[in-house]
């Protein structure tokens, strides 16, 4: 495969060697073993538990399970000043992560939920923290590989890696989890993640364009520092304010799809082959038309449109919730809200991107990424009170009211038309 050097001209790279490089392919695998652990405690866990007799309020209080994900920057500067002996700073922590990811979800399924309901809970607290760690060093590991002329199609590339994991926990589990016990379930999800392995072995290590910190004062301060000073921190927390808030409505619709999916009275293999696909590939539809979208209207633009899209989308869980188990409902549904996802997710990491400073990518990154987590965790952990006391149905009225807040403060964050002319860095 062809491997040209970052610093090669873009215009003497051709569309072919731009795909086919072991760079593209690194970010393509790592991809898919960053969002593997993700799906699995969004997805395949809940479905688990509700199988297995555990009520909705416990269900969604997994969501609080989360957490690493949304305190990730505080060890971010960790990974940053200390290297493994083995494979390189990236790649090292990356293999570290992995493994012990891969014997952690290998183990899940030999608890059973009625009787070790806390044991699951800390393991999934345990996966979770090793999972946004592995995110942590991923997401330095796709900037630093990358020269800029592939830094747009390398991310989409592990967007969409991330995004094709979901079938393996949300699709190929649940169908399996009706042919066989949830222990070998939960052992075959695991082998997955020996493609993250491979990776680490097989991929690039990146150059050391900036030496690793000295310091445990410069992995820690600086990037925050330069984060909050850059425009003052007014402008810093509405940011903040706006990764919290942008995506809370549709973030809370879908965090208790599975389980809305079989109270409706669907079957699990009927989720695992409709809902999850057709979620699955109109999710990539939805990021590659934002992707294409963006260079022409700009990232500031596709944030209002896209997230107007959003907001109306997530009406149709409202309609599913009162049409009863129709596999066609199912499949337009579903197909319109992650197609709202898509476009929403294409603006969203587009907008975060643009808000690092390449200096400090690995922690400022984790800093955006972790607020973004946010309504996932903290937000999501009351889903289950408040849908065993509104219904389903005013639930998802609610989550389209809370997708409203966020589309305010683009007035302030990204004003329409109004897109910087220079990225960071």
């Amino acid at each position: 495969m062809s491997d040209s050097h970052p610093s090669e001209s873009p215009q003497k790279i051709s569309l072919i060697e731009a795909f086919f490089n072991r760079r593209m392919l690194a970010c393509i695998l790592m991809g898919f073993s960053s969002g593997l652990p993700l799906y699995l405690l969004l997805q395949l866990i809940p479905a688990w538990l509700r199988s297995e007799g555990v009520n909705l309020k416990t269900i969604g209080m997994f969501a609080l399970l989360q957490l690493p994900y949304t305190w990730k920057f505080l060890w971010a500067p960790m990974m940053d000043r200390f290297i493994p002996p083995l494979l390189g700073r990236r790649r090292g922590w990356a293999l570290i992560t992995q493994i012990l990811l891969m014997l952690l979800i290998g183990g899940l399924g030999f608890f059973s939920p009625k009787q070790s309901i806390w044991t699951i809970a800390y393991l999934c607290m345990i996966v979770s923290f090793f999972s946004a760690s592995q995110d942590i060093v991923l997401d330095a590991y796709r900037r630093e590989i990358l020269p800029d002329h592939e830094l747009g199609l390398g991310s989409s590339m592990f967007v969409n890696a991330y995004r094709v994991a979901g079938l393996i926990p949300g699709g190929v589990s649940l169908v399996l989890a009706d042919r066989m016990p949830w222990s070998s379930v939960f052992v075959i999800t695991a082998a997955f993640m020996l493609i993250g392995v491979i990776a680490s072995f097989l991929a690039p290590e990146p150059k050391e364009t900036v030496s690793a910190p000295t310091s445990i004062k410069d992995a820690v301060i600086e990037p925050f520092k330069e984060f909050f000073t850059r425009n003052g921190v007014q402008s810093a927390l509405l940011i903040l304010a706006f990764l919290f808030l942008y995506k809370l409505g549709d973030t809370m619709a879908t965090s208790l799809s599975t389980p809305f999916y079989l109270d409706v009275g669907f079957t699990k293999t009927q989720i695992g082959t409709i809902a999850k696909l057709v979620g699955l590939w109109a999710s990539i539809a939805g990021g590659v038309v934002g992707g294409l979208l963006m260079v022409r209207i700009g990232i500031n633009r596709a944030l209002w449109v896209f997230g107007l899209v959003q907001i109306v989308t997530i009406l149709g869980f409202a309609v599913l919730s009162e049409a009863g188990p129709s596999p066609i409902v199912l499949g337009v549904v579903v197909g319109l809200e992650y197609l709202g996802v898509g476009l929403g997710s294409a603006a969203f990491v587009a907008f975060m991107a643009r808000s690092t400073n390449k200096a400090f990518t690995a922690t400022q990154y984790a800093l955006l990424t972790s607020f973004m987590a946010v309504p996932r965790t903290l937000v999501n952990a009351s889903t289950g009170y408040i849908v065993e006391s509104t219904g389903w149905t005013n639930f998802f009225y609610l989550c389209t009211l809370l997708a409203i807040p966020g589309m305010l403060l683009l007035i302030k964050v990204a004003p329409w038309g109004d897109d910087p002319e220079e990225d960071l860095g």
